[in-house]
């Protein structure tokens, strides 16, 4: 069998447009949406991603702000950068890319985030309200992505078991608090591997829903995944391709392999990436909107 593309590119567009939609009635109510990026340092991958969440913010009609910093900056100085932008009125959402320069102490910065403004959803009262099942407030931008194309997939977790590789505070941990969650597009029996689990390929193979995101090119191969499994790789990986001479982007799942293992399956590029962005400019949405309710 060849599993079905999910294609990340075209709900991420309806997503946007619904986001576009919600933002220009705000406006009309006198509240314009203004999303501010601190990007410190001039790592390339960094600068790709800052420029395509500018991009998209001009799209679906939110103001951008883009505060450059040098890669030498200390905590001190990107804190103050992100306390000037929590005191401005005119700043609805905060984001810091990540990661920044070593020296930099990244857990400070993102609990220095006015949580009203943390729309990657990474401060600890927004990470606690996402654990309890909280509805309202922002969503974690990759996780959430993932759902919603389960959700557009007709994707159902409900009573399946679903395999999260990877146990970071960005995708992993909260993936899994989703996915096991009470409500629609949830209620799965849920398993987390990590570097430190033996034998990961014991409990991939018995996944009805697999979402790898452990950072490894190719980490997931055929013989790791159940037919008809729906695999989701949230994996972004350069890696040099001596076929092109070039380097390429790449998941953390063999696509080849699995493709003819899955029923379903996210490609990289053009799956799970447009997903985070068109989620983060949903809470930059949901933060203007959240603001603006507070004063009227």
């Amino acid at each position: 069998m060849s599993a079905t593309l999910i294609d990340g590119k075209a709900v991420a567009a309806k997503l946007n447009s619904e986001t576009a939609k919600a933002v220009a009635e705000l406006a009309k109510q006198g509240k314009t949406t203004t999303l501010a990026v601190v990007l410190v340092g001039d790592e390339p991958a960094s600068q790709v991603y800052v420029r395509n969440k500018i991009r998209t913010c001009g799209e679906v009609g939110i103001i951008s702000r883009e505060v450059r910093m040098p890669a030498t900056s200390t905590t001190e100085e990107v804190l103050a950068a992100v306390k000037a932008l929590n005191d401005d009125d005119s700043v609805d959402g905060i984001l810091v890319q990540s990661p920044p320069p070593p020296q930099v102490d990244e857990e400070k910065v993102i609990e220095a985030i006015d949580p009203d403004k943390d729309v990657d959803c990474f401060a600890e009262r927004n990470v606690g309200r996402l654990l309890i099942g909280q509805k309202e407030g922002f969503r974690p931008c990759t996780p959430w992505g993932v759902i919603e194309l389960l959700k557009h997939y007709n994707i159902d977790p409900a009573g399946k078991h679903a395999v999260v590789i990877g146990r970071s505070n960005i995708v992993g941990k909260p993936m899994a608090a989703l996915l096991m969650q009470k409500g629609a597009t949830a209620n799965a029996t849920v398993t987390v591997v990590h570097s430190r689990t033996p034998d990961i390929s014991r409990y991939t193979r018995d996944a009805d829903i697999l979402v790898a995101a452990i950072g490894k090119a190719n980490f997931v191969r055929g013989e790791m995944v159940k037919e008809g499994a729906v695999v989701i790789d949230v994996g972004i990986n350069r890696i040099f391709d001596e076929k092109l001479g070039k380097n390429r982007l790449t998941g953390d799942v063999n696509f080849e392999e699995c493709v003819e293992k899955a029923s379903m399956i996210t490609p990289v590029p053009g799956g799970v990436g447009p997903m985070t962005i068109a989620v983060l400019m949903q809470n930059a949405y949901t933060a203007a909107k959240l603001r603006f309710e507070k004063k009227n």
